[in-house]
């Protein structure tokens, strides 16, 4: 169970990483030189991050488990942004979703 916990949190700080990375890389692009920003180097320095997290992730769980456990908590952060950043709505199907994405978690965690 201690492998999984680790798979799991691994793939989590990666998720984190690449949000965070997205977001200041975002913040590059909208810049005049966006290759010589600040921005671009620390969006860049994050992904990197995320790359040695992902390999983490990797090394206490399988493959398919490391990459349905990134993008739903990747789909968590996501739609969390959404609401507390931009006030999105969430609906039903959004609800529906999130919560099939997280049974496949434990689906995988438990048969995998």
């Amino acid at each position: 169970m201690h492998n999984i916990a680790a798979g799991y949190g691994f793939a989590l700080l990666t998720a984190i990483a690449v949000i965070m990375g997205n977001y200041v890389i975002k913040i590059a692009a909208d810049d005049a030189l966006p290759f010589s920003s600040r921005q671009f180097l620390i969006g860049s320095a994050l992904y990197l991050v995320s790359a040695v997290m992902w390999y983490g992730s990797m090394r206490y769980v399988s493959v398919v488990q490391a990459g349905v456990a990134y993008s739903m908590l990747t789909l968590l952060a996501v739609c969390a942004m959404g609401v507390v950043v931009f006030d999105d709505a969430i609906h039903g199907r959004e609800i529906l979703g999130i919560g099939l994405a997280l049974l496949s978690m434990v689906l995988m965690a438990r048969f995998v």
